[in-house]
């Protein structure tokens, strides 16, 4: 089963996601909107991105979330964009920190 987030706090340099396994995951705000998954960022039949990076704003926020169901959370970005639902494990696996890099 996927760990589930215990919180998620959006701060200026980087949003935070609290695991319930004590686990915590940082993302800067522009690398986690250039790897959203939605159908305006990528291909829905080839699954190739289809965002340009050069696109999005380097100063690109999330600027709230909500949390979908018991697997994902959707964040709106300060650039209009919501569609892209971020599952849980997906983001789990998107964690850079030295724990993680090291599995």
């Amino acid at each position: 089963m996927a760990e589930i987030p215990k919180s998620v706090e959006i701060a200026d340099q980087a949003i935070l996601i609290r695991w319930q396994d004590g686990h915590n995951s940082f993302y800067s705000h522009r690398s986690l909107r250039l790897r959203c998954q939605c159908a305006h960022c990528v291909d829905e039949w080839t699954k190739k991105p289809v965002l340009d990076p050069d696109s999005i704003a380097w100063d690109v926020k999330a600027v709230d979330h909500m949390i979908i169901g018991n697997y994902a959370i959707q964040f709106l970005w300060s650039d209009g964009h919501f569609t892209g639902i971020f599952p849980f494990d997906v983001l789990r696996k998107m964690c850079q920190c030295d724990i993680c890099k090291a599995e």
